[in-house]
């Protein structure tokens, strides 16, 4: 069988720039004409092996240097990318996007690029469209800063590189504690109400001091401090990251800052590569991960929807954060579901029922209207408190995955004989019938008449 010709122009010519030569300087160096040069980098000609000797023995490099060690990476982000429904008519096998990636990396580079802006100019669409349906305000930074992450599923591959690095040094709060006094002189303490009035952290600038309150629990003093990290190290990456999207206000702007910082600190307890084996191993048992990384439950459920890195995914999660009033404090859409877009307040879903049994992990098997079926994992959480007197609040919080998932969750075997239960995204978007918590009836519905038969159900409708 004849070898595969090897094709090496985009390296090629990164290595003869990182030389500083021209065309004409590598031809004479190789003894080949410069037409030749320019063919190889253009993939015009494949690179022979005595051209691939001549290359390591005249520039005294490895050959292995010219291998392009993205090219895995961005063929499965761009694998990924062209499942988008958009290209669903266009049939391009894996071969073909594997020889792009390799090939023409400025190209594949492009094209997710556009890829992302494109789903980031759709969220923004929506979020205006639903915005001026319910009469918000068009400028809408919270809108914002969660369509800059639903667009990039919440996942920041350079970010978690960055972080996985320094957890090998910075695995606990002394080291945490050692490293912002060797790299920035900064005291780092733990103080009570008294000195941080209610805060959690406080970086008293010119005492070259770094508070934390001493009523936060292991994990929570652990997260500040790296928080801190993030934010004195990790501006520039971020800035990067940020330059990208589409985000229009300073008060967005600074929403996605403070999410990608607690991303990278959230990434040092709980290194990407460790913890999507974790997950597997433990079968996405939260409290079990929790434990293991020694986390809380919430900050392990937060860090499940971010196992998007290509090649190296987990099970895609959705997150959500509300209070006892339905009122959302977080959402993370990892999972592209469509309860995400509006609040998920069904109070026939398990966030709102775990109130009831706090501290208690309610697994439960959901259904939409249109059959899609989900996993949904909930449970109660606390913040604040500490001390007598010290406010507090009870939240519930969800992560819910498809239930195409559902043999690989430890939470099969409680759900598999269990009816699912049927929800609605929002009530008025919901048609289901006969169902008794509804608050509002369906959008294009007339309310059923009630001279001779009283259902019980509030907002009847005619289902003609």
């Amino acid at each position: 069988m004849a070898a595969k010709a090897l094709y090496l122009g985009p390296r090629l010519k990164k290595l003869r720039r990182d030389l500083s030569l021209t065309q004409a300087n590598m031809a004479s160096d190789l003894e080949i004409s410069p037409s030749y040069i320019a063919l190889m980098e253009r993939n015009q000609r494949p690179v022979t092996a005595d051209t691939l000797i001549k290359l390591a023995t005249t520039y005294r490099i490895d050959v292995a240097d010219l291998a392009d060690e993205d090219a895995d990476e961005t063929a499965a982000r761009l694998q990924g990318a062209l499942k988008d429904p958009i290209f669903a008519d266009i049939d391009i096998e894996p071969l073909d996007i594997s020889d792009i990636a390799t090939s023409y990396p400025g190209f594949a580079e492009a094209l997710l690029r556009l890829h992302t802006a494109f789903g980031e100019e759709q969220l923004a669409l929506t979020e205006r469209r639903d915005g001026a349906q319910q009469g918000e305000a068009t400028s809408d930074p919270i809108g914002e800063a969660r369509a800059f992450l639903a667009a990039r599923r919440n996942s920041f591959p350079d970010l978690d590189d960055s972080a996985s690095a320094a957890a090998r040094e910075l695995g606990s709060l002394d080291a945490m504690r050692d490293h912002l006094a060797d790299a920035h002189g900064l005291d780092l303490r733990l103080t009570d109400d008294g000195l941080l009035n209610g805060a959690l952290r406080w970086h008293d600038y010119h005492r070259r001091r770094v508070y934390i309150a001493e009523r936060l629990d292991p994990a929570g003093r652990r997260f500040q401090a790296a928080l801190q990290i993030a934010i004195l190290e990790q501006n520039e990456a971020i800035s990067t990251i940020i330059a990208d999207g589409r985000i229009s206000t300073e008060d967005g702007e600074r929403l996605v800052r403070r999410a990608l910082q607690s991303y990278w600190a959230a990434a040092l307890l709980m290194p990407y590569r460790a913890f999507t084996k974790a997950a597997a191993e433990l079968r996405y048992d939260v409290e079990a991960i929790a434990t293991r990384f020694a986390v809380s439950f919430e900050q392990a459920a937060h860090r499940l929807t971010t196992l998007h890195r290509a090649g190296e995914e987990g099970v895609p999660f959705f997150f959500l954060r509300v209070d006892r009033a339905g009122n959302v404090s977080k959402r993370l859409d990892g999972a592209g579901f469509p309860f995400a877009r509006h609040g998920g307040a069904c109070p026939l879903w398990n966030v709102h029922r775990t109130f009831d049994r706090p501290g208690e992990v309610d697994a439960q098997l959901i259904e939409l209207s249109e059959g899609e079926r989900y996993v949904s994992i909930a449970r109660t959480v606390t913040g604040g408190g500490g001390r007598f007197g010290a406010p507090s609040v009870t939240r519930s919080v969800a992560i819910a995955c498809s239930a195409a998932h559902l043999e690989k969750l430890a939470y099969a075997d409680a759900l598999a004989k269990t009816a699912p239960t049927p929800i609605g995204v929002a009530c008025r978007l919901c048609h289901r019938p006969n169902c008794i918590a509804r608050s509002a009836p369906p959008m294009g519905r007339e309310i059923a008449p009630a001279r001779f038969r009283e259902s019980g159900v509030p907002f009847d409708f005619s289902t003609g």
